[in-house]
């Protein structure tokens, strides 16, 4: 061995032992006739003491140490003089006199350094990613994404669940995102794709038998990208047989409560609060709600269509949407400088057509330019449909259903986070359920899955089905952390008549469902049980249970937003032979 302990572990217990420890030099601080040299290695920081009694040899070998070169020092553990003791670290109350010392290996001056305080951009981070994961914050992560991953095999283990692989180069079932596609040598013309998710695969474990399965799976998905998105990412997976959806959320339920202990510290009471999507979609404007904080949406659509004010009463008449939210006590802290701020917001991101607000004064008046045009009734009316007190802040939109939704969520998010209207430490877990089963794509003419293809209606929707499809509720649920969807899980179809009028209405034909999931409907017929289960993102659930804000801060070699690995430069150019190996060809336009 090289080292007898590490960096993080000697104490005063440790005191007159001699030891050897490895690592990176951290800091050197010169006191003239000696040097002080903190080593680091992941597991914490030891001070090196070189003094004018250290051997000449030592002395001369640390003049050869620079910040983060890798050393070996031996030497006899001593405690700090009184008033020198250092209380923010394990090993504060002693140092390392020196006896000996070895550079391992030589460092040349790095474009930052990990323990630096501002960071470089991210790009540069990327591309020196070695670099990068030497921070403690870095470390902090991956150790928690560790203990994460580890409690989540354990508590499905106690739980009777068999893990299970599931292929990697499978077949391509477009729906959704783009696949990742990779060329077959020995097929040539022939694409296996990489998963999106092992859905197919799990649903048949279910109907072989396995009865209870789960999976830390790795998947991919070529779509665009976003801070809380990455091309390939690590899912758990989880499904069970007999099962109906609140077997399946009660039995995450158990794992959140599980990893919040054991990880954050935090008790939380299940069961967790659910809510359906209308619910959500009418108080909060988005599917996954940040249940952190109040601010909920109030439609004011009844009043507006009483008001002379012609964009409101235009917009109402019209069958759309006056929806608003109250930024509590936020009156004096809006200029109408930020109130333009905010509307150009939500015009740029969310194509809002504008934002009509109105401050509270001290004798309860709504106060706005727009104010002359309202009726005192109907001005009271608004009042008090939203609560409104004085020092408030009334932020209204008129728009579509799906455009106040989107913009208002977005003002909600964003009045939350600048009003500081939650600890950003706190964590709030929930469930939305009874999400529709289809949105209809107006391009195309055709609906499509809200979830997946293979999401069961509910009972008493079934002959919806058939009928008014847009209207059709699923047995799907998505877990909800911090206004982020964590998960996603659906009962599944078990009956093949039902899957194939499923298939259907999302414009695949008998035989295009054959050609695509022809081995699927297949195993429905040879006795499938009733199952059901869910896919959790165990980047965001471990960036949000290290209070991050990027997922890339959470995995050990992420992509940039435009999908590339900056350290290792892929993707890259292969050489031709491979790609005539392959049978593919490259066009001039492409290259």
């Amino acid at each position: 061995m090289l080292r007898t302990h590490t960096c993080g572990e000697l104490n005063t217990g440790n005191v007159e032992q001699t030891v050897t420890i490895c690592g990176w030099v951290d800091t050197i601080r010169d006191f003239g006739q000696g040097k002080f040299i903190d080593v680091r290695d992941r597991y914490g920081r030891t001070q090196i003491t070189i003094s004018p009694e250290s051997p000449e040899e030592v002395k001369q070998a640390v003049e050869q140490f620079h910040r983060e070169c890798v050393v070996q020092v031996v030497g006899r553990v001593k405690s700090r003089p009184a008033g020198q003791e250092n209380k923010k670290i394990s090993t504060g109350e002693i140092e390392i006199q020196a006896e000996q010392a070895v550079l391992l290996n030589a460092c040349q001056n790095p474009p930052f350094l990990p323990s630096q305080v501002d960071l470089p951009n991210e790009d540069l981070r990327l591309k020196y990613r070695y670099l990068d994961l030497r921070r403690k914050e870095m470390q902090d992560t991956l150790a928690l994404r560790s203990s994460v991953t580890k409690g989540i095999r354990d508590y499905f283990e106690h739980h009777g669940f068999v893990d299970i692989e599931t292929p990697i180069l499978g077949r391509s079932t477009p729906e959704g995102a783009r696949d990742y596609l990779v060329p077959s040598r020995v097929h040539k013309g022939e694409f296996y794709a990489l998963p999106q998710s092992p859905q197919i695969y799990k649903q048949i474990m279910m109907i072989a038998g396995y009865d209870r399965y789960v999976q830390i799976a790795r998947c991919f998905r070529d779509e665009d990208l976003r801070a809380d998105r990455q091309p390939e990412f690590t899912q758990l997976d989880m499904e069970m047989s007999f099962v109906d959806s609140e077997d399946v959320m009660g039995m995450v339920d158990g794992l959140i409560k599980q990893l919040a202990k054991d990880i954050l510290g935090i008790d939380v009471e299940l069961p967790l609060p659910r809510m359906t999507y209308d619910e959500a979609m009418t108080r909060f404007g988005h599917d996954a709600p940040d249940l952190r904080f109040g601010m909920e949406i109030v439609d004011c659509t009844d009043v507006a269509a009483k008001t002379e004010f012609r964009v409101f009463r235009g917009v109402a008449d019209a069958g759309n949407y006056v929806r608003g939210i109250n930024a509590s006590g936020a009156a004096s802290l809006f200029s109408r400088k930020r109130i333009d701020e905010l509307t150009t917001y939500i015009q740029e991101d969310f194509g809002a057509k504008g934002l009509a607000w109105f401050k509270v004064n001290e004798e309860g008046e709504l106060a706005s330019p727009i104010a002359k045009n309202f009726a005192a009734q109907h001005l009271e009316e608004i009042k008090n449909k939203m609560d409104a007190q004085p020092g408030d802040l009334l932020l209204l939109i008129a728009d579509s259903w799906d455009v106040s939704c989107k913009a208002l969520n977005g003002l909600r998010k964003r009045m939350g986070a600048e009003l500081k209207l939650y600890d950003e430490q706190q964590m709030h877990f929930s469930w939305v359920v009874q999400f529709p089963m289809f949105d209809h794509d107006a391009e195309a003419e055709r609906w499509v899955a809200m979830h997946h293809p293979f999401t069961a209606p509910l009972d008493e929707d079934l002959d919806r089905l058939g009928t008014d499809p847009g209207e059709t509720r699923a047995k799907a649920y998505d877990l909800v952390i911090n206004g982020y969807e964590a998960g996603g899980g659906t009962i599944r179809i078990h009956d093949s008549s039902i899957q194939q009028q499923v298939f259907g209405l999302l414009g695949m034909d008998e035989e295009q469902a054959r050609e695509r999931f022809g081995f699927l409907l297949d195993a429905l017929k040879y006795g499938a049980p009733p199952h059901g289960g869910i896919a959790l993102g165990i980047d965001r659930i471990v960036m949000l249970f290290a209070g991050l804000d990027n997922i890339r801060d959470c995995i050990t070699f992420p992509k940039t937003q435009r999908a590339a690995d900056m350290m290792t430069e892929a993707p890259s150019p292969v050489d031709q032979e491979q790609l005539e190996e392959l049978a593919i060809a490259i066009s001039k336009s492409d290259s």
